[in-house]
């Protein structure tokens, strides 16, 4: 199954599986359309998701402010919104 990237108002939104506490930070593939992304960041008061964001950020090339969890910010099932990114320079920039 291929990554699900859409489109939205000032960039995209992508379906993210978190898995936190990993021995260190980074992306595991694709599961069922969703990025998987490890994080050491463990899963409290919003420490994986401010790590997701700086990661994702860093990957994608993009600010950390510009990477937003929209959906899913207590479960490791999120729905990000990056802004100033398109789908196409999304995929390359991951590797996908």
């Amino acid at each position: 199954m291929a990554l699900d990237l859409r489109p939205s108002d000032a960039g995209l939104t992508l379906r993210v599986r978190v898995q936190p506490r990993a021995s260190k930070n980074a992306l595991g593939g694709e599961r069922e359309g969703a990025l998987v992304v490890r994080l050491t960041a463990p899963p409290v008061e919003g420490a994986a998701n401010e790590a997701l964001a700086r990661f994702l950020g860093k990957t994608l090339g993009v600010a950390p402010s510009a990477v937003r969890v929209v959906s899913g910010a207590s479960g490791r099932n999120k729905v990000v919104r990056v802004a100033g990114l398109d789908a196409a320079t999304a995929r390359e920039r991951l590797g996908m």
